[in-house]
């Protein structure tokens, strides 16, 4: 049994001539003869479900997840864990179901989700306005960017080069539509280089973009970028780790007009890189130029207290040429994960855990940094995670690393062509300091084992 009915030409020329179509040719007839194929496609016969399902485990059964081994990769998504209590909220059919509350009536519990997450993110980022999510972090740093062009008119863009490089890439991709440039300013010692971002700024600069902690792990001076960029009229635009923000300070307190980020650290899974979310905040000058939806509170006839959608920036409930974004649905269900999460976590639980990754990371990075072939990318003060330079071919080691069941990172030179053996490495409140040893043991093993084999070949 196929599962599969074969259509006969009757069967065919009825339905062509219940849509009034003479043959298939002339379905197919406003497709350019050139892009027609002109054979049948080359695929193999049908299979039962049970063989579908066999075939999809075996190649399931190929890919490792961070059960599986001991991850110490970052690089922008991270393993932490998500309590039980998100997948039990998440899962209930009054948030798994629901698609846009367009009726504030029936609405009022996805309302007030939206209405409490942006709370909860304006409270992170030191921001008095917040949307109630978009798709992911580097969506939002290219929605920023064009808020920003829109907020000043201003057509150039300056970027760090310690801003995730995905980020970077959609900020390029998307200057062609918004008709703006992005120029990339450069790092000092894993930071933005402030001499340079002097030198870079102009009347027509109207954005600065930055991250923090940027993607080699360092700590930023969100405060002097801030004060330098606003001396020219640019707005600054911080992408932050949101786990870091109970121990850092907030970047809207330290001068940032505009905060976003990646959200899958707060409740989400890995997940084989998404779903999540990205949260974006801003002053309230930016209120009316911001993307997506925002939620407000307000009173029904009979006072009690309910929830509303008050603005959407979208082009399908306001005109086109006014709109600010072409979002078509937010993140609200991995939002509420977040939400969920930060309630969980609460205002001292946050602080706590930001504690803990910045002691366990700092013993990684000292314990690491102290191996033979192994120094330090630079020496500025990290979070949760941090760049090494290996005296050893990166791609080698993780591979040896892999096969002791352990993913070391994230191999820089993917990303920085300026560092071909440059190691990323990332902690979370997951790994343990025998976990730390653990990696300490078998990344000395791998640099010391290519350092050797290179000296053979010499």
């Amino acid at each position: 049994m196929s599962g599969y009915t074969a259509v006969t030409p009757d069967d065919l020329a009825v339905m062509l001539d219940a849509i009034g179509v003479g043959s298939i040719d002339e379905l197919f007839s406003s497709i350019p003869e050139g892009l027609r194929l002109k054979r049948a496609i080359d695929l193999p016969p049908g299979q039962p479900e049970q063989a579908v399902f066999a075939e999809l485990r075996e190649l399931a059964s190929r890919n490792v997840s961070a059960d599986d081994e001991i991850t110490f990769l970052g690089a922008g998504m991270y393993d932490h864990y998500v309590p039980s209590i998100v997948d039990m909220l998440m899962t209930r059919s009054e948030f798994l179901t629901p698609y846009t509350p367009y009726q504030p009536e029936i609405s009022q519990g996805g309302l007030q989700v939206m209405f409490e997450y942006q709370t909860a993110i304006s409270e992170l980022t030191g921001l008095p306005v917040s949307n109630a999510s978009l798709y992911e972090g580097p969506s939002a740093v290219g929605a920023a960017a064009y808020l920003a062009k829109l907020s000043n008119k201003r057509t150039g863009h300056l970027v760090s080069r310690g801003v995730h490089p995905d980020s970077r890439e959609t900020l390029q991709t998307l200057a062609v539509g918004y008709g703006t440039t992005v120029t990339e300013i450069g790092l000092g010692d894993g930071a933005t280089d402030l001499d340079a971002l002097r030198e870079a700024l102009s009347e027509e600069i109207g954005a600065v973009i930055i991250q923090q902690p940027n993607f080699l792990g360092a700590i930023e001076d969100v405060e002097a970028i801030a004060a330098v960029a606003h001396e020219h009229g640019a707005l600054v635009i911080c992408a932050a780790d949101p786990l870091t923000l109970g121990v850092l300070e907030a970047p809207g307190n330290q001068g940032a007009d505009v905060v976003v980020g990646e959200g899958q650290t707060l409740g989400n899974r890995l997940d084989f890189g998404g779903p999540s979310f990205g949260f974006f905040a801003a002053t309230e000058a930016h209120l009316r130029r911001m993307p997506g939806r925002i939620a407000g509170e307000t009173t029904d006839a009979d006072g009690r207290r309910g929830f509303v959608l008050t603005l959407q920036t979208r082009e399908q409930h306001i005109r086109r040429e006014k709109a600010t974004s072409n979002i078509c649905t937010s993140q609200a269900l991995n939002a509420l994960a977040g939400l969920v999460y930060l309630s969980w976590l609460g205002r001292r639980g946050i602080v706590e855990l930001g504690e803990l990754m910045l002691q366990r990371t700092h013993y990684a990075r000292e314990t690491l940094a102290a191996l033979d072939g192994v120094h330090k990318l630079h020496d500025r003060p990290v979070v949760r995670e941090f760049a090494l330079a290996l005296q050893a071919p990166v791609d080698r080691v993780l591979d040896r690393c892999a096969a002791a069941q352990i993913n070391a990172g994230f191999a820089l030179g993917r990303a920085y062509d300026e560092h071909p053996d440059g190691l990323l490495v990332a902690i979370t409140e997951q790994r343990s300091r025998a976990d730390i040893d653990r990696l300490a043991d078998v990344l000395g093993e791998a640099v010391a084992a290519e350092r050797t084999a290179a000296e053979a070949t010499a």
